[in-house]
């Protein structure tokens, strides 16, 4: 595969800071330690400036080019997922109860790889800020970046960013020209009856049945509310209610996830889990309480930018291996507020076999590094050439 050569020299080296960084997994927008690593191999690179602290720890380090440009973003996500780890890897963390299961200590090596390279060589005009991301799995860390004004501070004109894709075969990318990946929302319900002995259901308003029948009506927000054409998920995925088995409960609890592309869909399913909410309490003699929670928006890819960023991937896995047009997936991803803000293109690099991503068993593939590292160099070069 051709990966450039400096930065496949820099294999072995690039393999024990992802497996540091594995073995020392931390959640959220609280990563001390990841942090100070990253700003540490930044400083030993040569980088220009290393800022710290933006979103609490995230960073953006700056490396200037040959002569007067643009500014190009490049992101990497740097926080692991509340998951027991079971790959029984050397590397394995060392945290209990957290470990790097979606790959972002892959895509923090990458982007130090990229730097390293980039800081050596200076082959490009301009400057490129490296933007390390915290709390992409939980906090919106890209929205909190955003606000906090990292793409006008350093006068980022276009952002970019990749995400390992496990069963992809390694070296492989996949995009696509507008939106990819969806916008999540979440919701939960709260269903107030009045309890009372299980053997005695006429002296209550019961909760479980009317959970359970708001549970049946929310399934037809997909199968009947919506153009089958238009891309939508409603899961219900957690239902909590009751504490023995000669007990009719108080309450019950419902929650779920949302993901659509669309706004007017969007709007659609809330004014639905309303009326669903509302008709089915009335039925059933409850009360029940809607709560949802809009959360990251779909991430939407600029045609143009797409476009160009498989021109490089295709410089460095062949045509062959580069698919721009591979559509877009229900999972939702904070990249989408810097998208928001600025043209850019978020792509999948294959990584090869294994397990599935937020999985127990899931470990970055060490081989897939010095292709992405050079998937952001090149992506560089070419954007801002020298001279």
């Amino acid at each position: 595969m051709p990966v450039i050569n400096r930065i496949a020299a820099m294999a072995d080296e690039m393999r024990v800071w992802r497996r540091w960084l594995h073995r020392h997994p931390e959640l959220s927008f609280d990563l001390p330690v990841t942090a100070a690593y990253v700003a540490e191999r930044l400083r030993a690179f040569g980088v220009d400036e290393v800022h710290e602290g933006i979103a609490q720890s995230g960073i953006v380090a700056l490396i200037e080019g040959r002569g007067a440009g643009p500014t190009i973003g490049l992101r990497a996500d740097m926080d692991a997922l509340p998951i027991a780890e079971a790959t029984g890897a050397d590397h394995a963390s060392e945290h209990p109860g957290a470990m790097h299961a979606c790959g972002h200590d892959g895509h923090t090596t990458m982007l130090l790889g990229a730097a390293k390279y980039l800081a050596e060589t200076r082959n490009f005009s301009g400057r490129v800020a490296l933007i390390f991301q915290p709390a992409e799995e939980n906090g919106a860390g890209a929205e909190v970046m955003v606000r906090e004004g990292v793409l006008d501070r350093f006068g980022i004109g276009r952002v970019f960013a990749l995400h390992n894709a496990p069963n992809l075969p390694l070296g492989h990318f996949v995009t696509t020209p507008g939106p990819i990946m969806a916008a999540v929302d979440t919701f939960s319900i709260t269903v107030t009856g009045r309890g009372g002995h299980g053997a005695m259901p006429h002296e209550t308003a019961d909760p479980v049945v009317a959970a359970a029948g708001i549970v049946q009506a929310i399934q037809t927000i997909v199968s009947r509310n919506h153009y089958a054409l238009d891309d939508l998920v409603v899961s219900v995925t957690q239902i909590h209610t009751g504490t023995a088995d000669n007990i009719i409960p108080e309450t019950a609890w419902i929650n779920g996830t949302v993901r659509t592309f669309a706004p007017d869909v969007q709007k659609m399913v809330m004014r639905r889990l309303r009326e669903i909410t509302q008709g089915q309490a009335a039925a059933y003699g409850v009360e029940a309480e809607l709560d949802y929670e809009v959360g990251y928006p779909s991430t939407v890819n600029d045609e143009a930018e797409v476009a160009f960023a498989a021109e490089v991937a295709q410089d460095v896995s062949g045509a062959a291996a580069v698919n721009a047009e591979g559509g877009r997936e229900m999972g939702a991803e904070d990249f989408a507020y810097m998208l928001e803000k600025r043209p850019g293109a978020y792509l999948f690099l294959g990584q090869g076999p294994g397990a599935p991503l937020h999985h127990p068993r899931y470990d970055f593939n060490d081989e897939a590094a010095p292709i992405g590292a050079s998937f952001f160099a090149r992506l560089v070069e070419r954007a801002q050439p020298a001279g």
